[in-house]
């Protein structure tokens, strides 16, 4: 299955965007993670049909009501296998 690797870029911490990120990969059964960078971005990598994929790339780029999205770059990657989707902690 495809492999993407995002970057949120914007007002994107402390708003809940990982867990929501969490909760919608969850629902359109994709795999992989979701965690905060050192410079204030959030950063993904999602595993799962290409129009899940493409799904959840639509839904990052609004966020969650609190977020203010900005830029989501978006590169696809090698195939990569996950058991579930979760959070990574810095």
């Amino acid at each position: 299955m495809p492999t993407a690797h995002l970057l949120i870029k914007g007002r994107v911490q402390g708003v809940y965007y990982r867990a929501s990120a969490k909760d919608k990969a969850i629902q359109l059964s994709l795999t992989g993670w979701v965690k905060n960078t050192a410079a204030g971005d959030v950063e993904a990598v999602v595993t799962g049909p290409e129009t899940a994929i493409q799904s959840f790339i639509a839904w990052c780029r609004q966020g969650p009501p609190a977020a203010e999205v900005e830029d989501v770059k978006v590169n696809p990657m090698p195939e990569t296998a996950f058991e579930e989707f979760f959070i990574l902690r810095r």
